[in-house]
C-alpha cells in the first residue's frame, strides 16, 4: 500500500504543470556586449540583426555568446543562406562544448526607432522559444557617452492577443456585427475581430506592447582580474570625455525630425479613424432607414394577407461591414513618440547640466 501511494503521489507530481518564473534579468557577458558594439558600429548607419545564444536559468536569461549572419547581395539568398549558416554555426559551437541554445537576437537602431510591426512579427517567429529577448543597441546614442543598450520582450498579454488574432476566428461575432439579425452574415475580417472585440476585452493600451528587462553585465573572475591589471592609473576615460561634449545639436535635431514625422503619422492614423466612424454612422443611418421602409412594407403586406418580407438582406451593400483601421500602427507610433520624448528630455537635461558646469568654471 505504501508503494502504491508513493507511485500515485509521484504520478500526481509528474502530471502537475511546471510553473515558469517570470523573467527578471537578462545577464550578458561583457565579451558579448563588445561583439555587439563592434558589429553595429562597423556597419553603421546600416542596420544589422544577428543571433544570441545562452541559457535560460530560472528568472535569469544568460546571454553567453553571439554571432553575426553573412551579408548577401541578393535578397533571395538571404533567408536560405542565413538558415544554413545558423545551423552550421550552432553545430560547430556544440562540437566545442559552447552554449548553442538560441535565446533571441540583437539588432541596431537609429535614434531608438525600432518599434515596428516587423519587430513584433520577429518575436512571434521565435515563439517556439519559451523566453526570447531582443537586444537593441543604438550607436548614435552611445556617441553621447551613454551605453544605449536595452533588452525587450513582448508582454505576455499582448503576445497572447496577437497569437489569437493571427488565426481566422469566424465563429466569433464582433460587436460591429451586432446590428445584423442574421448571425451567418458576420464580419470575418481578422483586423475587425481584433479591434472591435479583443482589444477591449484585454484592455490593452500602447504601453502594454513591449516590456523592458533590466540588463546585468557579467564577467568571469579571470576577465575581471585581467581588466584590473589593464586599467590605467588615470581615473578619466574616453567615455568621460564624451559625456562632456557641449554640442548636442545634431542629435537633438534628428530626434526632433523623427518626432515630427511620428506626429504626422499619428495624425494620419487619427484621420483614418475619423473617416471610419463617419462612414459607420452614415451606414447605420442607411440601415435604420431601410429597416423602417421594410417594416412599413410588411405592415402593408400583412393587411393585404401576404407573407412579410425578411428584415435582413445580406446582399444589400448597406449591410456590408466596414473594416476598422488597424490600431496596432497607432499604438506603435504612440510608443515611438514616447521614446523620442524620453530621449529628448534626457539629452536636454544633461546638456543643461554641462552648460551650468561650464558657466561655473568660467566664472571662477
Amino acid at each position: 500500500m505504501a508503494a502504491s501511494s508513493t507511485a500515485r503521489s509521484f504520478l500526481q507530481v509528474a502530471a502537475t504543470d511546471v510553473v515558469v518564473s517570470p523573467l527578471r534579468v537578462v545577464q550578458i557577458e561583457g565579451l558579448v556586449i563588445l561583439k555587439i558594439i563592434k558589429h553595429c558600429k562597423e556597419f553603421s548607419p546600416a542596420l544589422v540583426t544577428d543571433q544570441l545564444l545562452g541559457l535560460d536559468v530560472g528568472s535569469i536569461l544568460e546571454v553567453t555568446n553571439c554571432f553575426p549572419f553573412p551579408i548577401c547581395e541578393e535578397e533571395e539568398e538571404i533567408e536560405a543562406d542565413g538558415a544554413n549558416y545558423q545551423l552550421e554555426m550552432m553545430r560547430c559551437l556544440r562540437e566545442v562544448n559552447v552554449d548553442n541554445n538560441t535565446v533571441g537576437w540583437y539588432q541596431s537602431t537609429i535614434l531608438g526607432s525600432y518599434q515596428t510591426v516587423e519587430l513584433i512579427e520577429t518575436f512571434m517567429n521565435y515563439q517556439n522559444i519559451r523566453r526570447c529577448v531582443c537586444i537593441i543597441y543604438d550607436p548614435s546614442r552611445s556617441n553621447q557617452g551613454v551605453l544605449a543598450l536595452k533588452a525587450l520582450k513582448l508582454s505576455d498579454s499582448f503576445m497572447e492577443l496577437y497569437r489569437l488574432i493571427t488565426l481566422p476566428e469566424r465563429s466569433m461575432v464582433s460587436p460591429c456585427c451586432q446590428n445584423f439579425r442574421n448571425l451567418n452574415f458576420m464580419c470575418s475580417h481578422i483586423d475587425c475581430l481584433f479591434h472591435c472585440y479583443r482589444l477591449r476585452e484585454k484592455n490593452l493600451s500602447w504601453v502594454d506592447i513591449f516590456e523592458e528587462i533590466p540588463i546585468k553585465v557579467s564577467n568571469s573572475a579571470l576577465i575581471s582580474a585581467s581588466m584590473t591589471e589593464l586599467e590605467s592609473d588615470t581615473p578619466v576615460t574616453q567615455c568621460d570625455y564624451d559625456r562632456l561634449q557641449l554640442s548636442s545639436n545634431p542629435y537633438m535635431e534628428r530626434n526632433m525630425e523623427f518626432f515630427i514625422e511620428c506626429m504626422d503619422d499619428l495624425s494620419m492614423e487619427q484621420q483614418k479613424f475619423q473617416f471610419y466612424y463617419r462612414n459607420l454612422s452614415h451606414q447605420q443611418a442607411q440601415q435604420q432607414a431601410w429597416l423602417q421602409k421594410r417594416r412599413s412594407e410588411n405592415m402593408a403586406r400583412k393587411a393585404a394577407g401576404e407573407e412579410p418580407l425578411p428584415e435582413e438582406d445580406p446582399t444589400n451593400p448597406i449591410f456590408k461591414p466596414i473594416p476598422e483601421p488597424s490600431r496596432l500602427e497607432s499604438f506603435l507610433i504612440t510608443n515611438q513618440i514616447a521614446n523620442y520624448c524620453n530621449q529628448i528630455n534626457g539629452v536636454a537635461g544633461q546638456s543643461f547640466n554641462r552648460l551650468y558646469l561650464m558657466k561655473s568654471l568660467h566664472d571662477n
